[in-house]
This record gives structure tokens, C-alpha cells and sequence, in this order.
């Protein structure tokens, strides 16, 4: 019997025994707490789009996705709300049977309705990864953020003048998930705007000079004030707050609720600390304390590329799809640095819940393959960062001035929006032939979690190269699905389950 028909048996004969275990997520974690009792003023009546995770505490598949589910709550932190409810508490168990909770885990997205109604719940079949659980709940975010143009910033402006108006000046054709859940705060307090760079009457008019610009309108006949601080959410709400209050979320408890709220919050604790002591008491060889996991806050490095084969096998095979290659003579070098930390600073900034992006891979010109790549693409300096599509047959150079974070994060959205034009690849490119190592020691740069494929072996062994006939340089590319450029690994799954546990995080994959 599958592990997945066990647990949803177990949900009914274990629904008339009391619960044994604590809740799987402690105080200190990111994922939200709900129970029957506020799990209708904290998700239902919320302003945000939400995930709830419907579990028990002994199921396995709930303990695997334990550790991708607490990555996306720290990723949507400020965005949107990942929340988890215990079922087997007794105090929820009708709860989740009204839910049509039917095994573990089972995950909902609530989305609201416009008008105050009872919000939007759908099943989240997508993969048991952070990038699935974030990529799935920013797509389902409501999306309240005006877009203004030249020929409507009149009626922008015009509209209800007396009332605050907030607008983004920005060089990017999408709206993140940032801007809308500012949007989401002051519904109804500020109306939100968002303007290309490229509507030249709107950037006279503010004397636009830089993007991302931020500019408060606060009505009536109030000067624009222009935002000058980080674009972090806590920093924009208090600057925007001096025109008008964010809507409170979760919304305000009255004082009998509240103090019922407070009141069910000691029971469970005390029956967490109750079954935490008999436990240790039954059980006789003592086990370590569990740390909390570290959070990491700052950029971690890219990955490096080590070797001949894992560059034809990350990014050189015909099924390959977009890389951004930084290749680099010295890495101490004070231009290496500037470029791999922008880029370290864009794969973090996008791992935090913005969106799912391609890889981004460091390349020293010394390893095997490196120097023939960049004479075939005739590229000399000393630091060369380019995207490559080889399924596609395209690749393109960043020519910018400099390697400033800005700089750079214009040129991959170009590239992610299918903006420019993109150059054919050389002949020879895709599929480089490889030579046979003639020790048997395994490369340690190899991934280990990467099972091999019939193309990538074909490309790693093959004494011909196969080169991908390109399309026409001139022709633009839609931008890849984020869902085939997702870096998180392939969750790993039993045959007629529908329940995955995640494997091993590939290097790409940390935080």
C-alpha cells in the first residue's frame, strides 16, 4: 500500500484519538500558525493571497516538505502569508474535514474577492519545492497596480485629485510581487501606479533621471515627494504612510474574541508541553536537541563551473536552455568581483520570492573549453559575462560600461522580457566534443544529483560535434517559461501517490 493511501486512511481512524504529538513548526518559524478559531480573521478575511498546508504531525510526506515549505515562507515574508494547520489536533480536526481535507499534506491557495466576499480556495498540485510553492503564489496574487502610460497619465493624475496617488517609474515591462503587495496595503488608501521608462512625456514631466523612482502624490495640491531610501517593503509602507494608514492585516480582534483567541493559544501550548514530557519520559535514549536552522541574509556566490563536462552539461547540450556564463581570467580581480557580485546579488534578490530565473554560473578562462568558447565568440577582456541559449541556437554579449548591479539587472530583463536582439551561435557550439579523461578517478565538480540522459552522455562522448541550427540573429526569442528555468531540484515522487519529498538541494539552490 502506497505511503500516501496510509496517511489519508490514518486521517480517519486516528480522528477519534487525541493528538500525541506537537505541531510540526515551532514559535520560531516563518510559517504561520492557524487554527480552527482564527484561521478565518487571519486567512479567510485577509487582504493577501495565502498557502495553507493541511498536515498531521506523524505523516513523513509532511516532515519532508517541512523544510521547502519554511524556505517559502521566508522567501514570501512581507509578500504573502504560508500558513500550516495541525490537523490532528482535536480543536481542528472538524475544521479540516469542512476543508475536504482528505490526506496530508494538502495545500490550499486563498486568493480574495474583490468586494469583501468569501475568497477564491484551489488545491496546489504543483511540485513539492520552495520555487513551486512561491512561484504559484505570486502568480495568484491580486494585482492592483495601475498601469500608466503617456497617453493615460492624465486621467491618472486626474482622477479623485484630492485622493493619494503613488507612482513607479521603472525600466521593467512586469509588475513584482513587491509593488503589488504594496498595492494590496493601501487598497483603497493610495492607488498604485507603474510607468515604463520608455513614456518620454511622463519622465519629462517628473524630471525622472534613475530607475526603480518612486513618487508620492498626496493630493490636492501637495508637492510630489520623490523616494529616496532602500526599496524594502518595511521602508516603502513608512514612507507611504505619511499620506495614509495601510489597511491593518490580519484585521483588528475585539476584546471578548481576542481574549478567547489567547485563552485556545495556552491550551495548545500546555498539551505541546504535556505530550513533549511523557515522550521523553517513554523513550530512554536521549536524543539531541534539533537547531534551529541558520537564515542566511546575505548573497551567497554564484556556483563555478569547474570543468570542461559540467559546462557542456549545464548549459552546452541541445536541450540546454538559458545560462548566464561569467567568465572570468581572476576572480580577485576588482572588475570580477564588481561582476560576480552583482550577479550573486540578482540570483539572491530573485531566490527571495521575486521570480524563478535561469542559472547563473561562474567560468574560469582556464578550464578546458573556456578559451575555444570565447575565441568562437570572439570576446577578449579579461571579464565576459553572456547568455547562451544553445536548444535555441542564440546567445547574447553584456556590453554595459560597467558591471554595476543596475546595469546588469537591465540586461537580464531585457533578455527575460525577449527584448534585443540575440546573435547565432558559431557552428561547433552545442554539443563540443569532450575528450575521454584517462584517469578512472570520477570529476568532483560532477552533480550528484543530476541524473544522466541519453542527450547529455551523447553530447559528453560524442567525437562529432552536433551543432543546433539557430534561428536568424535578428529575431527575437520569447522569454523562457520560468517553470523549464526553475533551479530548485525535481521532487521525488512515489507512482500514484501525488506526494513528493524533495531531494537534496543542487549548490544553485541555496539561499
Amino acid at each position: 500500500m502506497h505511503h500516501y493511501t496510509l496517511c489519508a486512511v490514518a486521517v480517519a481512524v486516528l480522528s477519534a484519538l487525541p493528538g500525541a504529538q506537537a505541531g510540526l513548526y515551532s514559535k520560531k518559524s516563518p510559517v504561520l500558525q492557524v487554527d480552527a478559531k482564527n484561521y478565518d480573521r487571519l486567512i479567510a478575511k485577509s487582504n493577501h493571497t495565502s498557502i495553507v498546508e493541511f498536515y498531521a504531525p506523524w505523516c513523513g510526506h509532511c516532515k519532508n516538505l517541512q523544510p521547502a515549505y519554511e524556505k517559502a515562507a521566508k522567501n514570501l515574508a512581507g509578500i504573502a502569508k504560508v500558513a500550516a494547520v495541525d490537523c490532528d489536533d482535536d480543536a481542528n480536526k472538524q475544521f479540516c474535514g469542512q476543508m475536504g481535507v482528505q490526506g496530508f499534506p494538502t495545500l490550499k491557495i486563498v486568493r480574495p474577492k474583490k468586494g469583501g466576499s468569501k475568497p477564491m480556495v484551489q488545491d496546489y498540485n504543483g511540485q513539492r519545492t520552495a520555487s513551486g510553492i512561491v512561484e504559484a503564489v505570486v502568480q495568484a496574487m491580486n494585482n492592483h497596480v495601475v498601469k500608466v502610460e503617456d497617453k493615460s497619465l492624465d486621467k491618472f493624475l486626474g482622477d479623485k485629485t484630492d485622493a493619494p496617488k503613488a507612482l513607479l517609474f521603472t525600466d521593467k515591462g512586469t509588475t513584482s510581487s513587491l509593488l503589488k503587495s504594496i498595492a494590496i496595503d493601501f487598497l483603497d488608501v493610495i492607488t498604485v501606479g507603474q510607468i515604463r521608462n520608455t513614456q518620454a512625456k511622463a519622465v519629462e514631466k517628473f524630471g525622472i533621471t534613475k530607475y526603480p523612482t518612486l513618487i508620492l502624490l498626496p493630493g490636492g495640491d501637495a508637492p510630489p515627494v520623490t523616494y529616496d531610501g532602500e526599496l524594502k517593503k518595511e521602508a516603502l509602507v513608512t514612507f507611504l504612510s505619511q499620506a495614509g494608514a495601510p489597511n491593518p492585516d490580519p484585521a483588528p480582534v475585539n476584546g471578548k474574541a481576542a481574549k478567547k483567541e489567547k485563552k485556545t493559544e495556552k491550551k495548545a501550548e500546555k498539551k505541546a508541553e504535556s505530550s513533549k514530557s511523557s515522550s521523553a519520559a517513554e523513550s530512554k535514549p536521549e536524543i539531541p536537541t534539533q537547531e534551529v536552522p541558520v537564515i542566511i541574509e546575505k548573497a551567497l556566490p554564484i556556483p563555478t563551473i569547474n570543468s570542461q563536462e559540467k559546462l557542456i552539461k549545464e548549459c552546452l547540450t541541445e536541450k540546454s536552455h538559458t545560462c548566464v556564463l561569467a567568465f572570468v581570467s581572476n576572480s580577485e580581480s576588482e572588475s570580477a568581483k564588481k561582476a560576480l557580485d552583482s550577479l550573486a546579488q540578482l540570483s539572491f534578490k530573485y531566490a527571495q520570492g521575486k521570480r524563478n530565473l535561469f542559472p547563473f554560473y561562474e567560468v574560469p578562462t582556464s578550464i578546458n573549453g573556456a578559451s575555444p568558447l570565447l575565441k568562437a565568440l570572439d570576446l577578449t577582456n579579461e571579464v565576459e559575462i553572456i547568455a547562451i541559449n544553445a536548444r535555441r541556437g542564440w546567445w547574447r554579449h553584456f556590453e554595459g560600461a560597467d558591471f554595476a548591479h543596475t546595469t546588469v539587472e537591465s540586461w537580464i530583463d531585457a533578455i527575460r522580457m525577449g527584448e534585443g536582439s540575440k546573435k547565432k551561435l558559431p557552428k561547433g557550439i552545442v554539443a563540443i566534443s569532450v575528450e575521454q579523461p584517462t584517469s578512472a578517478t570520477p570529476e568532483p565538480e560532477a552533480d550528484p544529483t543530476a541524473a544522466d540522459t541519453p542527450d547529455a552522455t551523447k553530447a559528453a562522448t560524442s567525437e562529432e560535434p552536433t551543432p543546433l541550427t539557430p534561428e536568424e540573429s535578428a529575431t527575437k526569442v520569447p522569454p523562457e517559461s520560468s517553470a523549464t528555468e526553475a533551479t530548485d531540484p525535481e521532487p521525488e515522487c512515489q507512482t500514484g501517490t501525488g506526494q513528493c519529498a524533495p531531494k537534496a538541494p543542487t549548490e544553485h539552490d541555496e539561499l
